[in-house]
């Protein structure tokens, strides 16, 4: 089965490797699809580790998880990336993220922000 983020590696060989260590989310995006990935297993310990401590939703975290597992996960799709790269301090990813809820089809677009803290990429939150 392919990752849940859309690329053609297995979970294992793709996003997991971020979720069971988030150095090895080395760009942004790699971040991003790992968040996803989160989200479609509704993981919320790592969403919460993988985002930035200043803007971090931790009362949040019940709430996210009991969404996230209420709805269904069907693709994501990156539109663009900016900067974000390995040796970047910051960078941005847009992205659409389509899921199934309440007898309907929606999307989640979203220009997100990155910024490394402590070294490993962080989510940020919307990018202005």
């Amino acid at each position: 089965m392919n990752c849940h983020c859309g690329n053609k590696e297995t979970y294992s060989n793709c996003c997991k490797k971020a979720h069971l260590d988030i150095a090895n989310a080395k760009t942004a995006e790699q971040l991003m699809r790992s968040r996803y990935s989160a989200f479609a297993l509704a993981d919320g310990n790592y969403l919460m580790q993988s985002h930035h401590s200043s803007t971090r939703p931790t009362k949040e975290k019940k709430s996210i998880v009991k969404w996230a597992k209420s709805v269904q996960w069907i693709k994501l799709e990156i539109e663009e990336t900016y900067k974000g790269l390995e040796n970047d301090t910051e960078g941005t990813v847009t992205f659409n993220a389509y899921f199934y809820e309440k007898g309907k089809v929606d999307v989640i677009h979203e220009k997100s922000a990155f910024a490394k803290e402590n070294g490993l990429w962080m989510y940020l939150g919307l990018s202005k």
